[in-house]
């Protein structure tokens, strides 16, 4: 396709696979920590979010790793908090456009994020496939995960029992688990599965390194906990 004076090559699912889920996380957290440093060393900030979205589409370009048409996703069906979720074409996956909602200065706290789910939930681990823009125009994230089928909503309870088993507890009534190095949020019903063996899949939660203020940001940037405090 060309886009003014630049030609851009359109990824093929495929081709983004094969460059491969640590090497695209990888590639794409180092290169974005590059564009903080630089801002940091020129302006003293860490505000840059803006920023490191316009390099990092620039980056998924060049890397062949951007998704011009999001219909080569598969077929659209929701829109969550911070999620456009397709069903691939095979019926096996869910793929999201991750727009960085609960990213608020710089995108530090979505790769850690990311590797933080892998590491507690590796069973619907998140690969990442590159980067889009969602239907609203914002540059986002494209990930995929396993679509778990025949899968039942979890109760209250075995949320509580299983984040006990990983050896995390309760904080602000039940609002959020912390184990002391990472605060897991927006673990409730519709966001953890329960297969016929009565394994779970928190397919869906929010994650930020302990003391580091995510309740605060969680607070100020979730719609459902705005909608909780009316």
């Amino acid at each position: 396709m060309n886009n003014g004076n630049q030609t851009e090559r359109l990824p093929q699912e495929g081709e983004c696979r094969e460059i491969g889920e640590g090497s695209i996380l990888e590639r794409a957290s180092a290169f974005a920590q590059g564009v903080l440093e630089e801002i940091e060393a020129f302006t003293g900030t860490a505000s840059c979010k803006s920023v490191q979205l316009v390099r990092l589409k620039q980056w998924a370009l060049n890397q062949g790793c951007w998704f011009s048409d999001c219909n080569q996703l598969g077929d659209y069906f929701d829109r969550g908090s911070e999620n456009e979720v397709y069903l691939s074409n095979n019926g096996t996956e869910i793929i999201k456009l991750n727009d960085f909602r609960y990213s608020d200065d710089n995108l530090t706290p979505f790769f850690e994020r990311i590797k933080a789910h892998n590491k507690y939930f590796p069973d619907c681990a998140y690969t990442m496939l590159g980067f889009a823009e969602n239907r609203d125009g914002h540059v986002c994230a494209v990930l995929v995960q396993p679509f778990i089928a025949d899968a039942r909503l979890a109760m209250a309870q075995e949320i509580h029992d299983e984040f006990i088993r990983l050896g995390f507890h309760a904080e602000d009534e039940g609002g959020y688990y912390t184990n002391g190095q990472h605060d897991i949020f927006d673990a409730v019903d519709g966001n953890v599965l329960v297969d016929d063996e009565g394994h779970l899949f928190f397919i869906d939660t929010i994650i930020f390194k302990s003391d580091t203020g995510g309740l605060e940001t969680y607070n100020s940037l979730s719609p459902w906990a705005s909608k909780s405090s009316i």
